[in-house]
């Protein structure tokens, strides 16, 4: 069995490249393609595999400004030959899917989401940037949008990270998917029934992840926070938060780790397509306080694992800040963690394995990959 893995590009590790790594360690002889590649952190996070890239990679700064490039990325798929693979496995939440392969292949995409940029939340990344890039933005993304679309035609099964993106997947493909949520390293953390009077926030620092009503709803409360991560956001919080307020910047994991043992809680006030942090967090046996929409409705238990608030404002973060604090006595640190091992790598793996398995039986291909 010859096995292609796509992924959209390799410059960073988050989520969306531990979902490649344990998808590639399930596939150990597999090739791996990617737009643009950091061969420093694939030898650090991938030892021993390399990765092929498109023609991006070769372009002037595509390691910083890849996102620029996003015009040309749909060509560059196109002129990937995979003729050879009898299964292409797609990661997808920037153009990796859209690659031709052989009448006979099975092509199956994991998608964390349709491209946000171009689609849902378009004007939130329109908003704020310079009239120029706007008018440039509306007919590019246009025609990113057209093929994509188009694109999506040309996968033969979907599996989505949540309900919230299967929703996405229908609405903007017209596909159906199965869902098999991404893999959580919850033997990494371990459960702490000892807290420090700290609120914690983990994640980068922009704006659809709201970590602005954060601050405000922690400078009006005047309780402690701390938040670690980085992004565009990070000058203008540290201008904004009040003393009670430490906004860390980006931290080594085994700091992360400890903060997350420390803290009263979780706070997560964005809406994600699925939401590691969540359960990075309740796998440390803390519960988390969060808005209760996309993915984290799908790990998150109200009155179990943690405090869900309705709408996205500081009112009813402050409101939520309070519920959790009236009963934060009624929370079982290994309730909380049994709920986080649900979500573990070898579950995701299993799952994920045993769908491919009945994918290439229907194609008429061996079972066994």
């Amino acid at each position: 069995m010859r096995v292609a893995l796509l992924h959209y590009w390799i410059v960073t590790w988050r989520g969306g490249e531990r979902v490649l790594k344990a998808i590639a360690d399930l596939f150990p002889d597999a090739d791996i393609y990617a737009h643009v590649v950091d061969e420093a952190l694939v030898q650090r996070e991938l030892p021993g595999r390399s990765v092929r890239t498109t023609f991006i990679n070769r372009l002037p700064r595509a390691r910083r400004y890849y996102q620029a490039y996003l015009p040309m990325m749909p060509t560059a798929l196109e002129q990937l030959d995979l003729r050879k693979y009898d299964l292409v496995i797609s990661s997808e939440s920037g153009p990796a899917k859209g690659v031709i392969v052989s009448p006979g292949a099975c092509h199956v995409c994991y998608c964390h989401s349709p491209m946000r940029y171009i689609w849902d939340m378009y004007h939130d990344y329109a908003q704020g940037r310079g009239k120029l890039t706007r008018a440039l933005m509306a007919p590019m993304f246009h025609y990113v949008r057209m093929w994509d679309q188009l694109s999506a035609q040309r996968v033969d099964h979907y599996v989505a990270n949540s309900h919230f993106v299967a929703q996405r997947i229908q609405k903007y493909y017209r596909r159906p998917s199965t869902v098999i949520h991404p893999p959580v390293a919850v033997s990494d953390f371990e459960v702490s029934r000892e807290s420090d009077d700290f609120y914690l926030s983990v994640g980068q620092l922009v704006p659809y992840k709201r970590p602005d009503l954060m601050v405000e709803a922690f400078n009006r409360l005047g309780k402690p926070l701390v938040i670690i991560g980085d992004g565009a956001m990070l000058a203008a919080l540290r201008k904004r938060a009040g003393p009670n307020v430490r906004i860390a910047g980006p931290q080594p994991f085994e700091v992360i780790k400890r903060h997350y043992a420390r803290c009263r809680a979780l706070v997560f006030p964005g809406v994600e397509d699925f939401g590691m942090v969540p359960v990075e967090a309740m796998a440390s046996g803390k519960p988390v306080v969060c808005l209760g929409r996309g993915g984290a409705l799908e790990t998150v238990i109200d009155g179990v694992t943690g405090v869900l608030f309705e709408e996205q404002t500081v009112g009813c973060l402050v409101d939520a800040i309070r519920r959790f604090e009236a009963q934060s006595y009624g929370f079982d640190a290994s309730a909380i963690r049994a709920r986080a091992e649900q979500f573990s790598e070898a579950i995701f793996k299993r799952n994920f394995k045993a769908f491919v398995e009945r994918a290439l039986t229907e194609a008429g291909r061996p079972s066994d990959p």
